[in-house]
């Protein structure tokens, strides 16, 4: 098997998402773009995506990453939001987009526009993920969309499979298409219900950071592999498991969570790359496969698919987004009261990603009488314009949206202050909890060294009132900033050292890699009692 397509894709992909960081272009669109245009350039390998490959190698990680990064708190606050989008407007979509197909288009079959509904119907939780990063939505808006793009793959993935049973003759009854939705559902939540408490146990108990970062990064496929194995939902597994690990991710050490969140960064950035520029590589396949559709006939098909798409998202997100407020004094006592820009927003910011495409092309060639799949040629490039449409026109105005209705963002100093107020509140008990163990016997220490650790106390507690204050006349930099410049030239000059002693042969390679990780860790030390980090 060649292996350099594959690592052509991975450092190709991270090449160009690097570059569109320097761009005020959204990194996903750019990758889009190039893989469009490097799909018809002469000597690209030719690259294929697989719902066997997407769905259990590459889902699970991005869900698992999406959901670590994900509140649990704020996904309760807002379950009802992220229930009637996640559930209720995917499987709205993928009744009312394929019923308008089915109008639309001549000779396509309800039940295959209706698997082409459940195809288009989630938006995608990569997508929703970097665009939100990038535009800087409020917070609960974000929220929203990050739950509603966890949950609805295991939605739409479900409906998919009901109606592609009922359009390859598989006799798929309501009452059975329900009992498989609520089986996905039910069993995927109970696997990772199952699943959570002893994998925290063993991260907990595991004493080395490498091996329990080979635990972090097999847990998304071992959740979604157990779920899948019971013909449950793998997606809802995952999510589950994950938004427990990351709220109690607190119990790990802290090396693990350290080496954790630049493993899972690293792995989310170079997998997000490869599955945007994957979206466009796909191009060639689906203009081959277009078969005997004319290409200004789909286009025209694949309009009309789009604007329904996004037309159905607004028919649903603006009722469910007041009807409920209007009917319960309940819902109106617990939850913010919105405006019209939320919605609106909410409704623009429906992208599609990888998840339809590769389930689309997943549609077998024939039915279960040997019949071809009816129309399967045109599902594929409707699949592939929708795709290709939301990421482009909704995410490259979504950014133009949100500066016009001029959303509020929250405001630095407050948020500041609120960080302040409660680092001293932690810096009290600390304090209170050394002058305790220093009036045991048991844990004496020389003066300096007792009055180094009240030191690092209060240079941790000072450094985030001080981002609150005036910057430094001469040089425009903050205390804290001053203290990190500072701090870093004393280490540069200590490291200087010890590799000119390497070069001299006082010191052996293994005494320097020693001592330059020493001065690595002070000099992280440095950063988080300024940055906070």
């Amino acid at each position: 098997m060649d292996a350099l397509p594959l690592i052509a894709l991975v450092a190709g992909s991270a090449a160009v998402a690097g570059a569109a960081r320097r761009t005020p272009v959204p990194a996903p669109l750019v990758l889009v773009a190039v893989g469009l245009v490097a799909g018809f350039s002469p000597g690209i390998p030719t690259y294929h995506l697989d719902a066997d490959v997407v769905l259990p190698l590459l889902l699970p990680p991005l869900l698992h990453t999406a959901a670590l990064d994900s509140s649990y708190l704020d996904l309760r606050a807002n379950i009802r939001p992220v229930a009637l989008l996640s559930v209720g407007y995917t499987l709205f979509a993928t009744v009312a987009v394929g019923w308008l197909a089915h109008r639309i288009i001549p000779d396509l079959p309800l039940t295959a526009a209706l698997v082409l509904g459940a195809v288009v119907a989630p938006p995608d939780a990569v997508t929703a993920a970097a665009i939100a990063r990038r535009v800087g939505l409020p917070a609960r808006v974000t929220t929203i969309l990050q739950g509603e793009s966890l949950v609805n793959d295991a939605t739409a993935i479900t409906a998919f499979r009901v109606a592609l049973a009922a359009a390859v003759g598989e006799g798929m009854s309501w009452g059975a298409g329900i009992g498989e939705f609520l089986l996905a559902a039910i069993g995927g939540v109970g696997v990772g219900l199952l699943l959570m408490v002893p994998l925290h146990w063993l991260r907990t108990h595991l004493k080395e950071a490498l091996l329990q970062n080979t635990l972090s990064l097999l847990i998304p496929f071992v959740a979604y592999a157990a779920a899948e194995r019971v013909h449950a939902s793998g997606v809802l597994a995952v999510v589950v498991v994950a938004l427990y690990l990351g709220h109690r991710s607190w119990q790990v050490d802290f090396a693990t969570r350290l080496q954790e969140a630049a493993v899972w960064k690293m792995v989310a950035f170079i997998l997000e790359s490869a599955v945007f520029a994957l979206i466009g590589l796909q191009l060639p396949f689906v203009l081959k496969e277009l078969g005997p559709f004319g290409v200004r006939e789909a286009v025209g098909y694949a309009a009309a698919v789009f604007l329904a798409v996004v037309v159905v998202r607004f028919v649903w997100v603006y009722p469910a987004t007041y009807l409920p407020r209007w009917l319960s004094r309940r819902v109106r006592e617990r939850e913010p009261g919105t405006d019209w820009t939320a919605p609106l927003i909410v409704g623009w910011a429906g992208m599609r990603g990888v998840v339809s495409l590769a389930v689309a092309f997943s549609i077998p060639l024939a039915a279960q009488d040997g019949s071809p799949f009816p129309a399967r040629n045109l599902v594929l490039f409707l699949t592939f314009t929708t795709v290709i449409g939301t990421l482009v026109i909704q995410g490259l105005t979504l950014p133009l949206l949100v500066r016009v209705l001029k959303l509020p963002h929250p405001d630095p100093q407050t948020v500041t202050l609120i960080e302040a107020q409660a680092q001293n509140e932690a810096s009290e008990a600390a304090e209170a909890r050394l002058r305790e163990l220093l009036e045991d016997p048991h844990n004496s220490l020389p003066p300096p060294l007792a009055d180094r650790l009240r030191s690092v106390l209060e240079r941790r507690r000072n450094a985030v009132w001080e981002r609150l204050g005036a910057a430094d006349p001469v040089t425009g930099e903050s205390a804290d900033d001053t203290y990190r410049r500072l701090s870093r030239e004393m280490i540069e000059a200590e490291r200087a050292v010890f590799v000119r002693l390497r070069d001299e042969r006082r010191i052996d390679d293994e005494m320097m890699r020693t001592l330059l990780r020493r001065l690595d860790l002070e000099e992280a030390a440095a950063y988080r009692e300024t940055d906070g980090s």
